[in-house]
């Protein structure tokens, strides 16, 4: 198999890419590292394409090596054919080698080997190759033998059978037939276990879809179903034209063996090849819904970290409760702790008098500018308490309701308790509900992505694989903003590219024991932090104190040089640049290939490099939406058909968005009420964290439902 070749043909791209591509990652270079500074090498491929690549590269190298062990297999069993050699050769996915590998794989004890052992395989091959003149009872009775078990006629055309259905269930040929016959013609039924249980599942109970048909979401929800024992869950297959088939590819005469044939045909593809057919397609649906809850989770964890953080701002952070009191940190604008206490503004003990006092005088005291809210349990009375209280302030203050998942999974975490012993679980989930406000990304690497909140059926999809694609997710994002070198957690150290866990923790201790890094160029004296980190690492931290202003960039080390000589060639100093006054730069320049030429530097990089030097030590981020900041309070109540509203985006999945609106129960924007054009997917129309209008459809005060549109708005 030609693996470039056939990368090339699947992402649509050139032999150099395809190559250049394959040797950076066997070179041990990161994805962010390659999609941010080897851009002439992969034709300025993108850390999504890239990762894409790098799994595809993966399964492809794996199918050759299982192409390679198959062939020494059954090449050791001397059965090796040219014809099979082709077959394992054109083979494209891991279930036709296994289809293709099954006559020749070592078998348990089956019906069929232990019919075999019996000596019943001569009589087998005579029934399968339908010459016989004489009846099948007859010719069976030389294979009566009463030492290996066979009694009678029957026992030995019984196993004979066996045998043949063995032989047919094993046909690679056949199993492809049947498994496309199934998907394409396939009916998923689905019934209740016991249809007067209560459960979510209730509109699963009598349901029935096309397999082909049939999306993501549901096969997921499905499963769940199943598996916790209120679904039962089958294929109906085309039962009657898989039958068909077979006895037209089998039986060509209407001899002795003709009425055994068709009753072999019917107990091998029932017995043997219908059960593990469908156990196929409902993994494969199940991976292929996983792979598109996987892209949706990708894409809401990507633009959730990618929230414009808000800076400067001294921040109140609350997280509510009702028994146990709403827990209070008070952060200033580099996230320190300034001050914590515990109110009791909620049942049962209804403080509200007290709490609020207490509350104005933390805000006057520290010039509070913005109050964080958890969205968790006791969420709308403390909102609705919080509003009350800044209405007798002399100063504005706003409060947002943040998405407080993932801050108690943190705040119980050894992290926690490493970064603030001093304090309990609660005061820790309050300190992460403000700083989660003033940057989102350097708050939420401390916490496991899959318990952040977004996406869908989460619990429900192969672990490992949700956690390997997450971290990537994370990585991405990190390496995209840049890292403050001198304030950075080993939490967000670790997700630079190239920095293991260690060196992260190294890098901390080094900064702890000799004070801020003064420049890029100091990390090489970091323990465990060589030349080939520094190469991956280096270009994605920052250091704004720096006498070097290219270290307060993007720009690599290795492209420091370039920089220079770009500058002079246009008249500029660093100065100007610290002073940020290089506007344009690029509009300046006429002939870009010219210039990268003379200056023996790729475009792309080049380009990249002016980009850094008009806007140093810029943050993506800003040109994110930011959040709404409320100073009022909506209750369920007060909602009205066709009430428009602004809201945030909050969660997407296959069927819809959630939307906030201020009622502390977000709303459903249905897919089919996002847009007047036909869309595939949420993905096309929103993003997490986009500002909508929207207008309410329908609310159901007693189940707490709120169906909203974004047509005609």
């Amino acid at each position: 198999m030609d693996i470039v070749k056939k990368l090339q043909e699947e992402f649509n791209l050139k032999t150099f890419q395809v190559e250049n591509t394959i040797k950076l990652i066997d070179e041990g270079n990161t994805i962010p590292f390659i999609a941010r500074y080897r851009k002439e090498a992969t034709g300025s491929l993108n850390d999504v394409v890239l990762r894409n690549f790098y799994e595809r590269l993966n399964y492809l190298r794996n199918l050759q090596e299982k192409k390679e062990q198959i062939t020494r297999a059954i090449s050791e069993q001397g059965k090796l054919t040219e014809e099979l050699t082709q077959a394992i050769e054109k083979a494209e996915t891991l279930t036709e080698l296994e289809d293709i590998y099954r006559p020749f794989r070592p078998k348990r004890r089956t019906r069929a080997t232990i019919a075999k052992e019996k000596g019943l395989e001569p009589l087998a091959q005579m029934i399968w190759e339908q010459e016989l003149t004489n009846p099948v009872e007859e010719i069976a009775k030389d294979y009566i033998d009463l030492e290996k078990e066979v009694t009678s006629v029957e026992d030995a055309i019984n196993g004979s059978m066996d045998i043949i259905a063995e032989w047919i269930s094993d046909n690679a040929d056949y199993r492809k037939y049947i498994r496309k016959e199934t998907f394409y013609r396939g009916i998923l039924v689905v019934k209740a276990r016991d249809e007067k249980e209560e459960s979510v599942y209730e509109m699963y109970y009598d349901y029935s879809e096309a397999v082909k048909e049939i999306p993501g979401h549901r096969i997921l929800a499905i499963n769940r179903g199943e598996k916790e024992k209120f679904l039962s869950v089958k294929i109906d297959a085309p039962v009657d034209r898989i039958i068909l088939f077979l006895e037209k590819q089998i039986i060509k005469t209407e001899g002795p063996a003709h009425e055994l044939l068709k009753l072999v045909i019917e107990d091998s593809y029932k017995r043997l090849i219908a059960p593990a057919i469908e156990r196929e397609i409902r993994n494969e649906l199940t991976q292929k819904a996983e792979t598109g809850a996987l892209e949706v989770f990708r894409s809401n964890l990507s633009q959730l970290l990618m929230q414009p953080p808000i800076k400067g701002k001294v921040v109140l952070g609350l997280d509510p409760a009702y028994r146990t009191g709403c827990k209070i940190a008070v952060i200033d604008e580099t996230g320190k702790v300034l001050d914590t206490t515990v109110i009791y503004p909620t049942p049962p003990q209804n403080n509200i008098e007290e709490s609020k006092a207490i509350i104005i005088d933390l805000i006057n005291k520290y010039n509070v500018d913005i109050v964080s809210i958890g969205n968790g349990t006791a969420s709308r009375e403390s909102e609705m308490f919080i509003a009350d209280a800044i209405k007798e302030l002399e100063k504005t203050v706003h409060y947002i309701i943040v998405n407080e998942a993932g801050a108690s999974v943190y705040s119980a975490s050894p992290l926690a308790s490493e970064e603030f012993p001093e304090y309990d679980v609660g005061i820790r989930s309050a300190i992460s509900i403000g700083r989660r406000l003033q940057d989102p990304l350097a708050e939420l690497v401390k916490i496991d992505p899959k318990s952040i909140g977004v996406g869908q059926y989460q619990h429900d999809m192969n672990q490992k694989r949700l956690e390997e694609s997450l971290q990537g997710v994370v990585e991405d994002c990190v390496n995209r903003v840049g890292v403050d070198l001198n304030t950075a957690s080993v939490s967000l150290l670790q997700y630079v590219s190239g920095i293991t866990s260690a060196v992260a923790k190294n890098i901390v201790e080094y900064r702890e024991a000799n004070g801020k890094f003064k420049n890029r160029k100091e990390l090489l004296k970091v323990k465990k932090l060589g030349p080939k980190v520094f190469e991956q690492c280096a270009g994605f931290l920052r250091i704004p104190e720096s006498d070097n202003i290219f270290d307060n960039t993007g720009v690599h080390p290795e492209s420091y040089d370039v920089a220079q000589r770009l500058l002079d060639r246009i008249g500029l100093h660093l100065n100007d640049i610290k002073e940020n006054k290089v506007k344009n730069l690029r509009k300046n320049i006429q002939d870009i290939d010219a210039l990268a030429q003379s200056l023996e530097v790729g475009v792309p990089t080049l380009e990249d490099i002016i980009k850094e030097l008009e806007k140093p030590g810029r943050d993506p981020r800003e040109d994110m939406p930011k959040p709404i900041l409320r100073s009022d309070v909506l209750k369920l109540e007060d909602l009205k058909e066709n009430m428009v509203l602004t809201g945030t985006v909050r969660n997407i999945t296959d069927f819809g968005a959630f939307v906030d609106i201020g009622v502390h129960q977000d709303g459903l924007v249905h897919i089919s009420q996002m847009s007047d054009k036909y869309i595939k997917h949420p993905l096309e129309v929103v993003k997490v964290g986009e500002i909508v209008k929207v207008a309410v459809l329908s609310v159901d005060i007693n189940k707490k439902r709120i169906a909203l549109t974004m047509k005609g708005i």
